[in-house]
């Protein structure tokens, strides 16, 4: 039996403007890319109901000089490659990783670039519910009237398979193993089986276009191991750390400085404190400094993620107390909120990397932020 015959719904547009949006979804943020790529790919083919190609949907993530499309992912090509085509099959995609490497900034970019809706989301947590994933119902219709499509209430997994577009799965295996299992089925044969409504409306079938991208990183791997069933309607991408350091540079130097411009603050931050920032994330993450001298890591992810929230938070320090100069001392006081969370330890081995790495590089940068330091003490 076809599925209910419902009018898919469409993204609202912000009423606010964009700039006093906090959090703006990547198809708002970039609706101006989308709508370039979308009609350059106007008469092209591509799989059901996507609205760019994957060749489109591939600029958009990597960036297109010509286009004006930016960059906004490091990665390699053949990787996103893989995950886009993944996308086009009748199996999800899982994306694993340590935390902080980009893996929801990724679902979010493809769910953009593919569906032009990013906000079917399911947050994996303890807390996570069937009627959260799937439905739920309006108490006082399901009294009034009983189980009917007007009082049956859709979450992101059953608008996800009406309109024939990506539902995003956030930190899957934070949820008990029966939760996980309610995508066994769906994920197989495509329906959602509604037992409550009456024999005409009680299946869903997926409309074309329908998929799963779940992310699930390293740290929480055993805290509930996903089952063999489920693995295999997966293909799993793991996502790395970016392990070169000019890369990386650049990603936090335009991350921060976009972060900053939206928040209104006039400021950038320097190359030179990007440099300083940078080289103590990737030093203390590889457990490695440049030279090859081995250094202990520490417990607290140094990922990029939380690189670009020390430089934010280190702009927005220097321009609301110290008049818009931007000095190491604002980098090592927003370092300590960042790398030292509840591990005393980690307060050791920082004061360590100071001590034995910092201490001994040339330049007036590395200079202050090795007196910087008093901040740690």
């Amino acid at each position: 039996m076809a599925s209910r015959a419902k009018k898919a719904t469409v993204l609202p547009t912000p009423n606010l403007p964009l700039q006093d949006l906090q959090r703006p979804a990547a198809e708002v943020l970039y609706a101006d890319e989308l709508k370039r790529l979308a009609e350059q790919d106007a008469n092209l083919p591509r799989p059901g109901n996507w609205q760019l190609t994957p060749l489109s949907v591939l600029k958009f993530i990597l960036g297109d000089a010509d286009l004006k499309i930016s960059p906004k992912f490091v990665g390699s090509r053949s990787l996103l490659e893989r995950c886009i085509v993944a996308l086009a099959t009748n199996r999800g995609l899982m994306l694993i990783g340590e935390p902080g490497t980009a893996k929801s900034y990724l679902s979010e970019l493809l769910a953009a670039s593919i569906s032009n809706d990013s906000t079917l989301t399911i947050q994996g947590s303890a807390g996570t519910t069937e009627d959260t994933i799937k439905y739920s119902w309006n108490y006082a219709l399901l009294l009034a009237e009983g189980a009917t499509e007007r009082s049956l209430v859709p979450a992101p997994l059953y608008r996800g398979l009406q309109s024939g577009k990506l539902v995003r799965f956030e930190e899957i295996t934070r949820c008990p193993l029966e939760i996980q299992d309610t995508l066994l089925s769906i994920l197989s044969d495509r329906v959602m089986t509604i037992p409550e409504l009456g024999d005409e409306s009680r299946t869903l079938y997926a409309k074309v276009g329908f998929n799963v991208i779940a992310t699930a990183n390293t740290r929480d791997r055993g805290v509930n191991e996903m089952s063999a069933a489920l693995k295999r309607r997966f293909n799993f991408e793991t996502i790395p750390p970016i392990n070169d350091l000019r890369q990386e540079m650049e990603l936090v130097q335009r991350e921060t400085d976009k972060l900053l411009n939206h928040a209104g603050i006039p400021l950038s931050l320097q190359p030179e404190l990007t440099e300083l920032l940078v080289t103590t994330f990737h030093e203390l993450r590889t457990g490695k400094t440049s030279d090859g001298k081995a250094l202990e890591p520490l417990s607290t992810v140094m990922s990029t993620a939380e690189a670009v929230s020390v430089g934010y938070a280190a702009g927005i320090h220097a321009y609301y107390y110290n008049q818009g100069k931007l000095a190491p001392d604002h980098l090592v006081q927003s370092l300590l909120g960042s790398a030292i969370k509840d591990t005393p330890e980690d307060l050791k081995k920082l004061n360590h990397y100071f001590n034995q790495v910092v201490r001994e590089r040339k330049g007036d940068r590395w200079k202050q932020y090795y007196e910087a330091r008093r901040h740690l003490l």
